[in-house]
């Protein structure tokens, strides 16, 4: 079955857009723990930015922050021109334009598959139930569990659930993709089924953000490489960049670390 189509994006519109995020300066503590040090970046439509660097290094807290599931103490985000709202139907309405798919799958566990795709198209979107069920069982198809439709959530294996995590992010139609660790609670035979769909969305255009720790992944689907250590963005680069020639000794030894084995 082809593909569903994707948002358009300003890459694909033509002509030089704005950044759809941009991170200015942006700092968070907990309690007495810097754990994001005046971070500044962008990421243009159509991009895919994967964040790398060792435990602790703010990664997740950065990914969170861009839906404001984490606030910020200083500094500005904004999507597509807009800074993140603090509350209310701005902040849900921003929510719907940003997918996010987590460690944990985050699943209604009494729902079917189908229903989990479903709601909140229709709570959030306003479609019939026809259309929703349409577009839901074609991206179930995308990412290869249409024929799990029915079942529950625990009736699937973990690879199975995080891909309709994925497909009910994109059932919302998003500008945004944040995946946080997306296949760190998988076996690793359920890793490369969940890296293939995000890869897909990647050939598709789909503007993303995945924090990860697979660096075969990194090296294959990133634009850019952002390297995160002590709170702080160390590094910046395409892929070949960082990988062959990273510039700073953390990243250095970062990559001789994870590299080696």
């Amino acid at each position: 079955m082809a593909s569903s189509p994707l948002p358009a994006t300003a890459s694909s519109q033509g002509g030089a857009e704005a950044p759809l995020v941009v991170l200015d300066r942006v700092n968070k503590h907990f309690g007495k723990l810097h754990v994001l040090k005046d971070i500044t970046t962008s990421v243009r439509s159509g991009e895919v930015v994967v964040v790398i660097g060792p435990s602790g290094s703010g990664k997740s807290t950065l990914c969170r922050a861009i839906n404001r599931l984490e606030t910020i103490d200083s500094g500005t985000i904004t999507i597509d021109g807009v800074p993140l709202p603090e509350e209310g139907a701005a902040l849900a309405r921003l929510r719907a334009d940003v997918g996010m798919v987590f460690q944990s799958f985050n699943l209604f566990a009494h729902k079917t598959v189908l229903q989990n795709v479903t709601l909140g198209p229709m709570r959030v979107r306003g479609l019939d139930r026809a259309e929703a069920e349409k577009r839901a069982m074609e991206l179930l198809d995308r990412v290869g569990v249409a024929n799990q439709a029915s079942k529950l959530p625990a009736q699937l294996s973990g690879g199975q659930q995080q891909r309709v995590a994925i497909a009910r992010a994109l059932a919302m139609q998003p500008k945004l993709m944040l995946f946080d660790e997306p296949t760190s609670a998988l076996d690793p035979e359920m890793i490369n089924e969940v890296l293939d769909v995000i890869t897909g969305l990647a050939r598709d255009g789909m503007t993303m953000i995945v924090v990860t720790h697979e660096m075969g992944f990194a090296r294959r689907a990133a634009d850019r490489v952002l390297f995160m250590a002590d709170g702080q963005l160390v590094e910046d680069a395409a892929p070949v960049e960082f990988f062959e020639r990273p510039k700073s000794d953390r990243a250095k030894d970062f990559l001789s670390k994870i590299l080696s084995h």
